[in-house]
């Protein structure tokens, strides 16, 4: 999954208020090998200011108007690469999600937690994907303070909560995925014991994203404030994300993802 900032203020300064920018980065990184475009167009980032729900579909819109057509004759890096790739909408508002969803939209990108059933509803209703991330509190707000008994044990009742709401709302299981939340609502130790016992989430039988690209734990690790240098972190978490069952990584250097998982693809299962 590649990443698409419509937007100045990403904490990896990769965006640009700039539909035709945006429109040649997804023919960028599919021809680098990208199965899932992700666009957004507000930063995550909690000490920025939040844009309105107007200003945000207003970047989205013509860019998800002029994708399919944009990448059509868009070249493929390997046979087993998603063509056309699927398209996803980085947005947690209902009031953006429904819109968007309507003009063009395969999965929608909800960082808010599920607080209630609307962008479940409207998953069903266009008959998209939803990823469920699990966080705590409201987006765009730090939760710096949130503390965990057992986050892996959070992260068991969210999910059972949260897929229960999505089914109760109309939307089929295998229209779910997961989204561990890495870096929100979470301290360094809360993000490596979910490195270290992601296998655990396979319980719930759905795909598992790892959003891995340049976080903050990463950075703190490494002791590496520019998320740009970052890469070989992400690098290492892919592998260990590979090998513990996730199986979608949301990055923003393409090229290096493709690299990591074609190696590992070509180093073969292990043999005792």
């Amino acid at each position: 999954m590649g990443i698409i900032n419509i937007n100045d203020d990403s904490f990896s300064g990769d965006g640009k208020i700039d539909t035709t920018w945006a429109l040649e980065r997804a023919r960028t990184l599919i021809a680098e090998g990208a199965d899932i475009i992700d666009v957004g167009a507000e930063s995550a980032r909690t000490n920025r200011q939040a844009i309105s729900p107007q200003q945000e579909l207003d970047r989205l819109a013509p860019f998800l108007e002029q994708f399919p057509a944009f990448i059509a004759d868009c070249a493929i890096r390997d046979p087993l690469q998603l063509t056309p790739p699927l398209l996803s909408i980085n947005t947690w508002r209902p009031e953006v999600a429904g819109p968007a969803l309507a003009i063009n939209g395969d999965i929608l990108n909800d960082m808010s937690g599920l607080p209630d059933d609307r962008n479940a509803k409207l998953c069903a209703q266009h008959q998209a994907a939803l990823l469920i991330m699990h966080s705590m509190g409201e987006p765009k707000i730090p939760h710096t303070h949130v503390q965990y008994e057992d986050v892996i044990a959070s992260l068991d009742a969210f999910f059972e909560e949260k897929i229960t709401l999505a089914r109760q709302a109309g939307l089929a299981e295998e229209s779910i995925l997961l989204d561990p939340g890495i870096d929100f609502a979470k301290q360094k130790d809360d993000n490596l014991a979910i490195y270290g016992r992601l296998f655990h989430l396979k319980r719930f039988h759905r795909p598992i994203l790892l959003p891995v690209s340049r976080k903050s734990v990463i950075g703190r690790v490494l002791d590496i404030a520019d998320p740009t240098q970052r890469d070989a972190g992400t690098a290492a978490c892919m592998v260990a994300g590979i090998l513990r069952g996730a199986s979608i990584f949301r990055v923003h250097n393409v090229e290096m993802a493709w690299r990591v998982t074609q190696s590992l693809h070509h180093l073969g299962e292990p043999r005792s």
